[in-house]
């Protein structure tokens, strides 16, 4: 690794990020060594937005950086992409989504392939998180899947989540308090001119209000990404939420699971899978097969 780019990194340099984006996320050489040395200190807001598909998640983000880089702000989004089957990246690239910021230089686009993750993001989205932290953005965007209610994970790494619904889900909301309505720290009600918009915010106040925690009530903007309609508003919930100081309660149990995967991984980098696959493969060709035996001389090595 170019002990350069530590410096750069911390600097700010675009370039320099996406190097050591790309370096975590093929964990080349010297990728843990970046990330120990990485500070702990950073003003970074982490806003996670989801919500299922076809809510206009990606215009949405559009337009809250219009208006973020309007004021001078540094502003980083991270697209989490359905992985393509046949070589794991991202099958919907950054150009294509928001091509306008592409080359604005307070704004940092990357998109990332979930790789089958579950809950709707990238298996390495908190190391590139701490990352666009170090480079010292303002506002780092995580834009997830749309994968359904299995994407809560994004509630753990996000300091705001906004979950994103449009007005036809209304005969869904029964269902859908289960899953993504609890991780709500926002609601955006997108598409909000369509028929039947007011009856169906209306309702969700009111859903908000009897599942109200603490001090907190999550509020319901309404909003039309296409035009840029409540997107002061949705920035200024950002910062209501961010205000009340309100306490992350998953982000222990998150970067706990995290922990444990990490050391999970490191300790099986000296298992060679084209040697348990060809072990496996003897195995079957001389019954009696018994997978349990081959895993316990594995770990008892």
């Amino acid at each position: 690794m170019d002990p350069q780019l530590l410096t750069r990194l911390l600097a700010g340099d675009l370039r320099a990020l996406a190097r050591c984006i790309s370096l975590v996320e093929n964990e080349s050489p010297g990728y843990t060594t970046l990330l120990e040395s990485l500070p702990a200190a950073g003003h970074m807001r982490v806003v996670g937005v989801t919500g299922p598909p076809g809510a206009g998640k990606s215009t949405l983000v559009n337009a809250l950086i219009d208006t973020l880089v309007a004021e001078g702000k540094k502003v980083a989004i991270v697209a989490v992409d359905p992985s393509s089957p046949f070589n794991f990246g991202a099958l919907l690239g950054d150009r294509i989504r928001m091509g306008d910021h592409y080359n604005n230089p307070r704004v940092f686009i990357r998109s990332m392939a979930s790789r089958g993750a579950l809950g709707g993001l990238s298996p390495k989205i908190l190391e590139v998180s701490d990352l666009i932290r170090a480079a010292g953005f303002d506002y780092l965007f995580i834009e997830t899947v749309g994968v359904g209610q299995s994407e809560v994970e994004i509630a753990g790494i996000a300091d705001t989540t906004i979950v994103v619904v449009v007005p036809e889900a209304g005969d869904e909301i029964q269902t859908m308090k289960a899953g993504l309505m609890e991780i709500a720290n926002i609601f955006a009600v997108n598409k909000s001119d369509r028929p039947n918009a007011g009856e169906f915010v209306k309702n969700l106040r009111l859903l908000a209000h009897s599942r109200r925690s603490g001090e907190w009530e999550t509020p319901v903007v309404k909003t039309v990404a296409t035009t840029g309609s409540g997107v002061p508003e949705l920035l200024a919930a950002i910062g209501a939420h961010a205000a009340s100081q309100q306490p992350n309660s998953r982000k222990a149990l998150l970067l706990a699971e995290k922990a444990y995967q990490l050391i999970q991984h490191r300790r099986m980098q000296d298992v060679d899978r084209q040697a348990l696959y060809q072990l496996v493969n003897d195995a079957l060709e001389k019954p009696p097969f018994n997978l349990y035996r081959i895993v316990q001389a594995y770990t008892h090595a």
